[in-house]
């Protein structure tokens, strides 16, 4: 069982990025706060208009951020946990680096990520490398590239495997428009085949 210390939510809390283990590559957290997230673009070099997803323990978690329709808690809830990102509509427009009108959500499959979100709610869901890099193979390995100290290390083993699969769900007319962003570990046709066996 994985434990966040007091020390480590602090951290995170006050703006700090923390690298941790997912079910596929390292990732890398913040708070999804204009503090946390300038500290997290800065580490990883990423340019500011390519946002990043967020991961949680629940979707109730996010929502006070995004529209959560019942369809679409069916649909992920269809899925082995960890293996769809989808974007969600939100409540109001949010920081360009978390996609602004639209927000990715992955509900972590990891036990050390979910006990991360369970800690401290929302974080960002992103590769713990800098942009252009290749990913390290382990957190640590991942916390020393990016020059992160260790309180800044949630300990556990990646899994391995593929990303989840990006989705976004237009529910708005008569039939769920269905937009394959990114395919990862749930191959697109299964998403497809299950929003046509639901009408």
């Amino acid at each position: 069982m994985t434990i966040i210390t007091d020390e480590q939510i602090a951290y995170i809390e006050n703006g700090g990025v923390i690298a941790y283990p997912t079910s596929t590559l390292p990732g890398l957290g913040c708070l999804p706060t204009t503090e946390g997230l300038d500290r997290l673009f800065e580490l990883k070099s990423r340019s500011p208009d390519k946002p990043v997803s967020i991961g949680v323990a629940s979707l109730e978690q996010v929502a006070h951020l995004v529209h959560i329709d019942a369809q679409i808690v069916e649909f992920v809830e269809a899925f082995p946990r960890g293996g769809l990102s989808v974007l969600y509509p939100a409540q109001q427009p949010l920081d360009a680096r978390l996609g602004g009108q639209f927000v990715a959500v992955r509900v972590f499959e990891h036990p050390a990520a979910r006990a991360l979100a369970e800690a401290v709610g929302p974080v960002t869901a992103t590769s713990a490398n800098e942009a252009g890099e290749e990913p390290a193979n382990t957190v640590a390995e991942a916390a020393s590239e990016l020059g992160l100290p260790d309180v800044a290390i949630v300990a556990g083993v990646r899994a391995t495997g593929p990303g989840s699969t990006f989705v976004k769900v237009d529910i708005d007319g008569d039939e769920p428009l269905v937009t394959i962003i990114r395919e990862g570990v749930v191959p697109a046709r299964d998403v497809v085949t299950w929003w046509k066996n639901r009408l």
